[in-house]
């Protein structure tokens, strides 16, 4: 692994030596696509993020030569392969759902129609609800799952920020936007259409007094859409925030916690 990530940076670097690295290329993307390595790992519980795999995905894009892609009667134009043999992958993929080669789908995961992307790393039990998509290098944890219509967002450039994260046993209800970088805890629940970016404002209002945080939303955290005021020139106007509301409550059993959760907060999904 250290002689692979010394050859892509080499070439990462020294862009007259990309094509000499093109077996290490395609190794690293290999590796990507098996789970072997992930974009992003973490390690005495604080996620790393490694630059150089996603470096090997940029130049992944500049060895490929566009081509076309048959899947039965459907016809693809693309520089990357899709992903196959999902029976030994124990994988079930519903028409018409897309993965692309170079991502990482545990056993257990089902995939209603939706995408995802290279780079991308979805563990074990999770599903991929309706026109749901994961984009490149994010990070989907165990028994996680993405409601109807939700966007999770990819990075690529620039190559040190950090993916988008979904740590295990979340829910991420209908038409929720994760990207740039944000990280869900473990356990949390997200209500229909939470959208949520680096810069946008979570606010814990389950307290007296609320608490501001951004980028992270705490484990177990139950959070919902909502709004806060703010000038501008031409006036005072409502701007979207995300308000964490409670918490799921301790439970052996997930699924009794998660329903629990939505009863209680009459949180929508």
């Amino acid at each position: 692994m250290e002689i692979l990530r010394q050859k892509i940076n080499l070439a990462w670097n020294d862009s007259s030596q990309v094509e000499s690295a093109r077996e290490e290329i395609l190794q690293t993307i290999d590796l990507l696509d098996k789970g072997k390595l992930r974009v992003a790992e973490k390690v005495n519980n604080e996620w790393e993020v490694n630059e150089w795999a996603k470096q090997a995905v940029l130049l992944y894009f500049r060895i490929m030569k566009m081509q076309t892609l048959d899947s039965g009667s459907l016809e693809f134009y693309d520089k990357i392969p899709l992903k196959k043999n999902y029976a030994s992958l124990n994988v079930r993929i519903v028409p018409h759902a897309v993965a692309r080669y170079g991502s990482y789908l545990a056993p257990g995961v089902i995939m209603i129609p939706s995408y995802v992307n290279i780079g991308a790393y979805v563990d074990e039990h999770t599903m991929v609800d309706t026109w749901a998509t994961v984009g490149s290098c994010a990070q989907i944890g165990k028994r996680v799952h993405l409601s109807g219509g939700v966007g999770i967002g990819g990075v690529l450039e620039p190559v040190q920020a950090a993916p988008v994260i979904i740590e295990d046993d979340c829910f991420i209800g209908s038409r929720c936007i994760v990207v740039e970088g944000v990280r869900i805890c473990e356990q949390a629940v997200l209500g229909a259409g939470v959208v949520l970016t680096s810069s946008t404002k979570i606010i814990d209002v389950s307290s007296k007094e609320p608490v501001e945080l951004r980028g992270k939303i705490p484990p177990r955290s139950v959070v919902i859409p909502g709004s806060i005021p703010k000038k501008f020139p031409a006036g005072e106007f409502q701007v979207p925030c995300a308000l964490i509301i409670g918490q799921r409550k301790e439970s052996t059993d997930k699924k009794t916690s998660l329903n629990d959760a939505l009863r209680d907060f009459s949180v929508s999904i």
